[in-house]
């Protein structure tokens, strides 16, 4: 049986390039009978940069547990955002760098959790502790995970670290990677050619915050007003989730990627998002996020507070 590598459900480009870049270091350090998989089909953005650097995109399972009995997390670690049946399988490691919660294990593990800008930016560091050469090809699919995850370095995500490794990654890429980089974003940004649940799916997490169950769903854009004229559609669509799964809060962040601001609205507990940003939705139930493009880093610990 292999061992299976994936990143989180409604995967984004750090969870699907993470996937891949960790299972060749895993084959380099010897570990052969590994494979990377994924919790959900490629976004936009993300086969514009498998696209780019030729790869295929991962298989998608449902469940581990039929095909294997270890398994192997990137971009992740709480079981809400993980494969419905890992409790069924022995988790050998995790890298991260998100918080951890809901996350227990029957046996000892391996985990490298570091707050960096992207989960790339660990996997890369491996490499270079290793000394496993790094292809162009996967200094590419690293870079791509690092643009999406700190839009371009943007993000209050991104540390001093990862701006050396953009840099690296690109001479090693040989790609101008601030071109390449905006190129992959706008890809991500065709809003016209999706659904109004795939807009809120292609980029959401669930979280426990006290025993509420709270989904935090955020879509790229480069204008906010193709987000103001869907905006009765999308929450139709939030609702929908809503009673479907039992959600106490559902927030959709949009932001815009040029001039790094978000808007939010919401369904739920509307009450703990303004307490946790200490400003009230306004008469089109919107609530302006300035400067706010990091759900890890400017939503979610702000929200946890609120709920504790």
């Amino acid at each position: 049986m292999s061992t299976l590598i994936f990143g989180h459900k409604s995967p984004d480009t750090d969870a699907i390039t993470s996937a891949i870049t960790f299972a060749q270091y895993e084959k380099l350090s010897g570990n052969s009978d590994v494979e990377a998989v994924a919790l959900g089909t490629p976004n936009d953005e993300t086969k514009f940069a498998l696209d780019y650097f030729k790869v295929d995109a991962p298989r998608v399972i449902t469940a581990a547990a039929p095909e294997t009995d270890t398994v192997e997390l990137v971009d992740h670690n709480e079981a809400q955002q993980s494969v419905d049946d890992r409790d069924q399988v022995t988790i050998a490691k995790v890298i991260d760098h998100h918080r951890i919660a809901n996350f227990q294990t029957a046996a000892p593990l391996y985990m490298n959790i570091q707050p960096l800008g992207s989960c790339n930016s660990i996997i890369y560091g491996m490499y270079k502790e290793a000394g496993f050469e790094l292809t162009p090809t996967l200094a590419g699919l690293m870079a791509s995970g690092l643009i999406s995850d700190t839009l371009l370095l943007k993000s209050p995500t991104t540390t001093a670290k990862d701006k050396q490794i953009f840099a690296e990654l690109q001479e090693i890429a040989g790609v101008d990677l601030t071109e390449y980089g905006l190129k992959m974003l706008k890809a991500g940004t065709n809003l016209a050619a999706r659904t109004d649940k795939e807009l809120i799916d292609g980029d959401a997490k669930t979280f426990d915050m006290n025993g509420v169950k709270v989904r935090v769903a955020q879509i790229n854009t480069v204008d906010l007003n193709e987000i103001y004229d869907r905006q009765a559609a999308i929450t139709d669509a939030m609702q929908a989730e809503v009673d479907a799964d039992g959600y106490g809060l559902f927030l959709t962040v949009a932001t815009d990627i040029l001039n790094s601001n978000s808007v939010g609205f919401a369904l739920g507990a509307t009450d703990k998002v303004e307490a946790a940003f200490g400003k009230k939705f306004d008469a089109n139930k919107r609530l302006d996020l300035p400067g706010v493009v990091s759900r890890k880093k400017q939503v979610v610990p702000q929200l946890t507070e609120a709920f504790n």
